[in-house]
C-alpha cells in the first residue's frame, strides 16, 4: 500500500508541474479595483479579479466642462453608496470626452465610503453572473465598468 501511495505522490507532483498556480481570492484589503480576468485551466477558462494596485489620481475636481454628466453621476454614486435607489449607468460620447476619467474620479471620492470597480472587457461581458456571484456577499458596493463598450454592424456577440 505504501508502494502506491508513494507512486501517488510522485505522479501528482509531475501532475502539479503542468497546473497553473492556485487562484487566490481578490485581495480586498489592499485595492480598491479590479480587472476580471481570464486564464486557462484543463478545465477550460477560469475567471478572477486581479487587484489594481495603482489607481490615476484623477479627482472629480480636475474634470471641466462635464458639469451636467459629473453632476449625476456623483449624485447616482452617492445613492449607491449610501444603500439609497440608484441606477445603471451607461456613459456616451466620443473617444476623450472624460467618460473613463469620470468612473475613476467617482471610484477615488468614494472609495472610502465601500466603493470598489471591476474592470470588465467587453468579451467577457457574458460572465457577469460568475463576477456577482464572487462579490454578492461582499459589505462593499461594486460598480462594473466596461471601457469602450461598442458594437460593429453585423456584431452580435452582446445582446
Amino acid at each position: 500500500m505504501s508502494d502506491l501511495a508513494a507512486r501517488l505522490d510522485g505522479f501528482l507532483a509531475r501532475l502539479e508541474q503542468w497546473l497553473p498556480p492556485e487562484l487566490t481570492d481578490a485581495d480586498w484589503k489592499e485595492a480598491v479595483a479590479f480587472r476580471w480576468r481570464k486564464r486557462q485551466s484543463l478545465f477550460g477558462n477560469i475567471g478572477y479579479l486581479q487587484a489594481i494596485r495603482q489607481l490615476p489620481p484623477i479627482h472629480l475636481g480636475d474634470l471641466k466642462n462635464i458639469d451636467r454628466q459629473k453632476d449625476a453621476i456623483v449624485a447616482n454614486t452617492r445613492q449607491f453608496v449610501n444603500r439609497l435607489p440608484a441606477n445603471n449607468v451607461l456613459l456616451t460620447g466620443a473617444r476623450g470626452t472624460g467618460k473613463s476619467s469620470l468612473i475613476k474620479a467617482c471610484l477615488n471620492a468614494y472609495a472610502g465610503k465601500g466603493l470598489r470597480l471591476i474592470e470588465v472587457d467587453k468579451a467577457d461581458l457574458v460572465d457577469l453572473p460568475d463576477i456577482v456571484e464572487v462579490v454578492s456577499s461582499r459589505p462593499e458596493k461594486f460598480v462594473v465598468f466596461c471601457d469602450d463598450l461598442s458594437f460593429e454592424d453585423g456584431e452580435a456577440s452582446y445582446k
